[in-house]
């Protein structure tokens, strides 16, 4: 055996979700994209609310430092992309007013929970990263992590995260990415893709994150690439602040 091939490094379960839930990934609940039915998906989105409740600690003391230091200054109006059952709301201050885009609505629960125990002011609504509910310009902050790995197009999220930030607003991702072309596991994640996304809420553990980031016109990105030990197939990660442009183009949208 290969020393440094994940699948020697852990047992299946853990190579196919690096030890820990993500916070969300949106197709695992929309029956009109993979066919189930409206019982069995509710019986997968319990479940899901479950397994982040019981099994997220373990991902969150991997990154508690580098989610510390990225929010930092966060104030007034903020957006998060599936915020699961509120992994980031302990990093928030009291007196940011907090949107929530959570199409699960067993998760809602928990956020609410939390929300109260930490005093803060919260509005969870239904929707999807695809299309955000949210006006042009309204933002200052947007949140997503654990979530562009399962979106349906990643492009398309990143320009409704761009539209509905002010200018100047900041975009605060964490995700889990594709490992180096030509390691083994790039190609362990390759191979996992269709169960990852299957089992995983539409998970793609070789999607090029930091590609689609960078190629979305964000006036400034500062990113950095980290390992999280503990993981096996979603050991890499990136972590950083891309800030939408300080001043809007004539006819491109609607200050606010």
């Amino acid at each position: 055996m290969d020393a440094n091939d994940p699948m020697t490094q852990s047992s299946m379960t853990q190579s196919m979700f690096g030890g820990a839930s993500h916070d969300l990934h949106y197709q695992f609940f929309d029956v009109s994209c993979d066919g189930r039915s409206p019982r069995a998906a509710a019986l997968l989105a319990m479940g899901s609310g479950f397994m982040q409740a019981r099994f997220n600690g373990q991902h969150e003391l991997s990154v508690a430092s580098k989610k510390q230091a990225l929010f930092v200054g966060i104030s007034r109006d903020v957006l998060e992309i599936g915020p699961g059952t509120g992994a980031n709301l302990v990093y928030l201050p009291v007196g940011v007013r907090w949107i929530g885009i959570e199409p699960n609505t067993y998760m809602h629960g928990y956020l609410k929970e939390l929300g109260a125990k930490l005093g803060l002011s919260m509005d969870i609504r239904m929707g999807t990263a695809e299309q955000l509910p949210v006006p042009d310009n309204s933002m200052d902050t947007v949140i997503s992590t654990q979530v562009l790995c399962s979106v349906a197009d990643p492009a398309r999220v990143l320009r409704e995260i761009q539209r509905v930030l002010k200018p100047g607003g900041r975009f605060l991702f964490v995700e889990h990415v594709a490992a180096a072309p030509g390691t083994s596991l790039r190609r362990w994640q390759g191979l996992a893709r269709p169960v990852s996304a299957l089992l995983g809420d539409g998970c793609h553990p070789d999607r090029e994150t930091w590609s689609d980031i960078e190629q979305a016109g964000f006036a400034l990105i500062q990113m950095e690439h980290f390992e999280i030990a503990s993981a096996v197939l979603s050991k890499p990660h990136i972590a950083g602040v891309a800030t939408k442009q300080h001043c809007l183009l004539a006819g491109k949208g609607r200050a606010r």
